[in-house]
C-alpha cells in the first residue's frame, strides 16, 4: 500500500496486495451480528452495521442462496437467522483473511506517518495541534508517541468537550495559543476545506500541515 499526498492535500491509498473488497467485510459484520444475536430485523441489523436497508436485504438473500444462512420464521414480522456449517466455516475464512489484510495495512500506516513525522520534526516541528478528532487522528496519535513530536492539543467543535486520551477536545480558540508550531488536518476528506478555513481564520498557511 501505498499513501499519496497530492499538492492540494488530498490522500490517496493505492494498495499493492490484494485486499478485502467492500462485499467481504460486509458480509463478515453481517455475519458477527447474526452470529451473536440471530433475531433481529433487517432494521436493526441495518441500524448497527451502518448500511442502508436494501443493501443488508441484498446481503442476506445472497447469504442463504449461497448457503451460509438459514432462515426460520418466529411470528408474523419476525424472522430467525442462522448460520449453517458451511456458514460457520465462510466466517472463519472471511476473519482470518480480515486479519491478515488489517495487519498489511497498519504496518505499512505506521510506517508511512513516522516517516512523515520524521519530515516534520526536520522542518522544526515540534509539538502540534491535530484539527479532527476521528480515527485518522487516533491512529496518528498513537504512531507519534513513537517520535518526538508532542500533540498539545486537539480542535474539533463536532466533539468539542469529549476526551481524546489525555486530551480535552476544544474550540478553534484553542488555535490563538503560542505553544504550538503547526495544526496538523486530520479530516482526510475535508482538507482543502479545512485548510481554507483556518486561513480564513487567520492561521499562516506555513503553519497548517497535512499528514
Amino acid at each position: 500500500m501505498v499513501l499519496l499526498f497530492t499538492e492540494s492535500g488530498q490522500a490517496e491509498i493505492a494498495c499493492n496486495w490484494v485486499r478485502m473488497n467492500n462485499e467481504d467485510i460486509h458480509m463478515l459484520r453481517l455475519m458477527g451480528e447474526i452470529d451473536r444475536e440471530g433475531n433481529s430485523s433487517q432494521r436493526e441489523l441495518s441500524r448497527r452495521l451502518n448500511l442502508s436497508l436494501g443493501l443488508v436485504n441484498t446481503f442476506i438473500k445472497r447469504l442463504i442462496n449461497r448457503g451460509y444462512f438459514t432462515v426460520t420464521t418466529i411470528s408474523k414480522n419476525r424472522l430467525q437467522y442462522g448460520l449453517t456449517p458451511e456458514g460457520v466455516a465462510k466466517k472463519g475464512i472471511l476473519t482470518l483473511e480480515y486479519f491478515r489484510y488489517s495487519s498489511h495495512f497498519h504496518k505499512e500506516i505506521k510506517r508511512l506517518l513516522v516517516k512523515r513525522f520524521d519530515e516534520m520534526k526536520k522542518n522544526s516541528i515540534h509539538s502540534v495541534i491535530f484539527f479532527g478528532a476521528g480515527e485518522t487522528a487516533e491512529l496518528a496519535y498513537l504512531y507519534m508517541l513513537l517520535t518526538d513530536i508532542k500533540l498539545v492539543g486537539v480542535v474539533d467543535e463536532t466533539r468539542f468537550g469529549k476526551s481524546f486520551f489525555e486530551h480535552r477536545i476544544e474550540g478553534t480558540e484553542r488555535l490563538a495559543g503560542n505553544d504550538w508550531d503547526a495544526v496538523l488536518l486530520m479530516r482526510l476528506n475535508n482538507m482543502e476545506m479545512d485548510r481554507q478555513y483556518l486561513i480564513d481564520k487567520g492561521i499562516d498557511i506555513d503553519r497548517i500541515a497535512t499528514l
